[in-house]
């Protein structure tokens, strides 16, 4: 009997390429997403280290001048936080749309692997079923050769 053969091979090894593209384009961006968030937590420090030195100083007395150069520092900061805030949420937008381009490019080469998985059962029963009669052919044969033997 001839060798399996599943008819989609092709189609699924493209969906396989796909879904492995798909997962290091997904791979890329929760980086870039942890990235940001990494960001993010070291301005919040540089923001809270730069707030209590200003809160030190100005307990301690400080010019007008001084005041509003940490008051100025403190808004830029906060801009900057909100910036790169931003930022990552367009990063997570794009990394949930990924993930659900991933987990559709798994469901396709999943149904492709079980539809695979079911041809090649009924390819392996079909050979078998071949060498199931092919024996049973045999022993009718021989049985009728003894059979054939015995009676001359």
């Amino acid at each position: 009997m001839k060798k399996f053969k599943f008819a989609l091979d092709t189609v699924l090894a493209y969906k396989e390429q796909v879904l492995e593209a798909l997962q290091g384009e997904h791979a890329a961006i929760l980086a870039r997403v942890h990235a940001q968030e990494d960001l993010i937590d070291g301005l919040y420090r540089q923001y809270q280290e730069y707030n209590d030195e200003y809160r030190q100083r100005a307990g301690e007395g400080m010019p007008i001048t001084e005041a509003l150069m940490y008051q100025n520092g403190l808004r830029a900061a906060e801009m900057e936080i909100q910036r790169e805030t931003q930022r990552l949420e367009k990063l997570r937008v794009q990394e949930e749309k990924k993930r659900a381009e991933v987990v559709e490019a798994k469901k396709d080469t999943a149904s492709l692997d079980k539809l695979k998985e079911k041809k090649l059962d009924l390819y392996n029963k079909s050979v078998q079923k071949a060498e199931e009669n092919l024996i049973d052919e045999f022993v009718s044969s021989a049985r009728s050769r003894s059979g054939a033997s015995a009676s001359a």
